[in-house]
């Protein structure tokens, strides 16, 4: 049986979707999150490298989800071609993010995350404590941040734990 995370459509309310880029330390990167004519979630804009800027994020928290045997995550989304993070956090509240990265082809696809597989992350350095294994999650992101100024476009319909 799988739970919903988020599933967009026309009328789905963005308000609890948060961008973070990292204009928090500096940076100058703009990214925006809006639903498009057909109802999914659009994450797009520049990632810039000036001020030693890189990355763009949208976050998204919720009310703690218990992950019991559901241990994928599965995400329909549509990318532009390029490599993106999907991170969790077990609370909202929490510095330590679980990483995985991904490489959109440019078509609808199902990806399809283990969360045993998702490591430790702090800063964008690799943390040495084990990989996700909390029974519950509160809060999900997608970032991208490939060291390379671009734009971007990454297209979501819908995010369940399975």
């Amino acid at each position: 049986m799988s739970k919903e995370i988020f599933d967009f459509n026309k009328s789905s309310d963005l308000s609890g979707w948060m961008i973070v880029d990292d204009v928090v330390m500096g940076g100058r990167s703009s990214g925006v999150f809006r639903l498009d004519k057909d109802g999914h979630g659009v994450f797009e804009g520049e990632v810039s490298l000036e001020n030693n800027g890189g990355f763009s994020s949208v976050r998204y928290d919720f009310a703690n989800m218990q992950v019991n045997e559901n241990v994928k995550i599965n995400i329909r989304l549509r990318g532009d071609g390029k490599d993106y993070q999907f991170r969790i956090k077990s609370t909202a509240s929490d510095y330590v993010s679980f990483v995985t990265s991904f490489t959109t082809t440019g078509k609808w696809e199902e990806i399809e995350i283990e969360l045993k597989d998702m490591y430790p992350s702090f800063r964008g350095r690799i943390l040495d404590q084990p990989n996700f294994s909390s029974d519950s999650f509160e809060s999900i992101t997608f970032l991208i941040g490939n060291k390379k100024q671009e734009n971007f476009q990454l297209l979501i319909d819908n995010i369940y734990l399975r």
